[in-house]
């Protein structure tokens, strides 16, 4: 559905995205993150023709935007962060304008915009002037001007930003039922969106794609080692002595947690580090880490299975979609330059487009 081929958008002594190069499935919802300056909104100008690239070439539907821009962006419907609305007027006597500006044929119109009005609840609001809505309708407006026509991409830039909590469930249970319909590219700051919405998630950097995959193997991607938490009953030392001996184990990690006493204790024991006592006798949590990303899981539960140190609890440690974020995207070379004066991408983000 969209192909982005070593696109860059260069400025004279200003940073730009630099060869930009991913693609969408039909019927893909793809998160888009990257932090404030990195190039997203750049790129997704050029993807909905606002911008020209400087080199590169962005296909829609097999159409080039470059050979083709009228018949490209008829495929295209975009919302960007700020809803391109007029306050003055009514919701369907803006959205009876889009439908003109789209070349909807006026026979389609009547139907087209009664079914934008019902998808996305906008019935009894359709003579209310827009200046008068509040946010999360306009953003309903936002989202119907963006459909109406029944392009193939949806492009959405921060659709949530600015939105209470009951607003931004609203928005998103409308992107999913979009998606089923639509390919999707979101881009967003709300990193919980991404694991909630999107089948998929780039990460842009500096003005290049520094990561692409599914929100669910990530972890994996950039985990270093495999580490587990466990919950194993017996004497502390001897549980530590078995773990860090076993084959396979890079490193054992002690867990800081509060003692739970028996039920007929007359008084509850002092805090220690990583032991509990429970009715059923002393427990030590740790976080074990591999030498390597082997799953060692099946090693441990034999290990302490044979030393007779039952293992109570047991669980993968994975990086959160927030730690991945941000060992991808922080980085001191980016403070130093703007420390010397160096160009950034905030400046490349700030320059005035045509």
């Amino acid at each position: 559905m969209l192909e982005v081929k070593q696109v860059s958008k260069l400025y004279e002594n200003q940073r730009g995205v630099r060869h930009i190069d991913f693609s969408m499935n039909r019927g893909e919802i793809v998160g888009f993150l990257g932090p404030n300056g990195a190039g997203k909104t750049t790129t997704m100008r050029m993807i909905t023709g606002y911008l020209n690239p400087t080199h590169g070439t962005i296909t829609i539907d097999g159409m080039s935007m470059a050979d083709h821009p009228k018949k490209a962006r008829q495929k295209i419907g975009y919302l960007p962060e700020t809803p391109p609305l007029y306050p003055e007027m009514s919701v369907r006597a803006y959205l009876q304008f889009i439908a003109d500006l789209r070349g909807i044929p006026v026979r389609e119109q009547k139907q087209r915009i009664g079914g934008v009005i019902e998808r996305l609840g906008l019935e009894g609001r359709e003579r209310q002037i827009i200046r008068s809505l509040s946010k999360g309708y306009k953003q309903r407006i936002g989202l119907a001007q963006a459909i109406l026509h029944n392009p193939d991409l949806l492009v959405l830039d921060e659709p949530t930003s600015g939105l209470d909590p009951k607003q931004i469930i609203e928005i998103r249970q409308l992107i999913r039922e979009l998606g089923e319909n639509h390919t999707v590219l979101l881009s967003t700051h709300i990193l919980p969106e991404i694991n909630t919405l999107c089948n998929r998630v780039l990460i842009i950097n500096q003005g290049s794609i520094v990561l692409d995959g599914q929100p669910d193997q990530l972890a994996n991607t950039m985990g270093e080692t495999f580490e587990v938490s466990l919950e194993v009953m017996g004497p502390r030392e001897a549980v530590l002595a078995e773990l860090r001996g076993t084959p396979g184990v890079g490193s054992v990690r002690e867990l800081a947690g509060e003692p739970t006493a028996p039920a007929d204790a007359e008084a509850a024991a002092p805090a220690v580090p990583v032991t509990a006592v429970t009715a059923e006798g002393e427990t030590v949590k740790v976080v074990v880490a591999s030498v390597d990303k082997t799953d060692i899981r099946e090693t441990l539960f034999y290990r302490m299975a044979d030393k007779r140190y039952p293992i109570v609890s047991m669980k993968k440690e994975s990086l959160s979609l927030e730690d991945i974020f941000l060992k991808l995207t922080t980085n001191e070379s980016l403070d130093s330059a703007a420390a010397d004066g160096g160009p950034t991408l905030e400046a490349e983000e700030a320059v005035p487009h045509a």
